[in-house]
């Protein structure tokens, strides 16, 4: 690997959210050899958030790097901080908004089932 990135997009209203979302895919498909669908660093700047939305057949777990958010489990918010680990099982829901005035920077893993 040489460093960069291998991939970097920018979605807007994902899973019906506000604002944009950028995804730096750190790995791609093949070298995630079908183990895992996505492992990435993913920023969301004021006001942005990713929608509650379900995961059928696979996990997602986030890792907060940077600023701070509201996480949704299941409906149920918390807080999340640099530090905090999030863990989205098959079959459930989750959502991630940053309420704060910086930008929300945190590692998105999607282990398939």
């Amino acid at each position: 690997m040489d460093g960069q990135y291998r991939k970097i997009e920018i979605n807007e209203f994902v899973a019906g959210g506000k604002g944009q979302v950028v995804l730096r895919h750190i790995l791609n498909e093949g070298e995630l050899n079908g183990k895992c669908r996505m492992y990435a660093e993913v920023t969301l700047a004021p006001g942005c958030s990713i929608g509650e939305h379900p995961h059928h057949g696979e996990t997602e777990a986030y890792y907060i790097l940077h600023g701070t958010g509201t996480y949704s489990d299941n409906g149920e918010k918390r807080p999340v901080q640099p530090g905090d680990i999030t863990f989205c099982a098959d079959g459930n829901t989750h959502g991630l908004e940053n309420t704060g005035t910086e930008d929300l920077v945190f590692m998105a893993l999607i282990i398939n089932g």
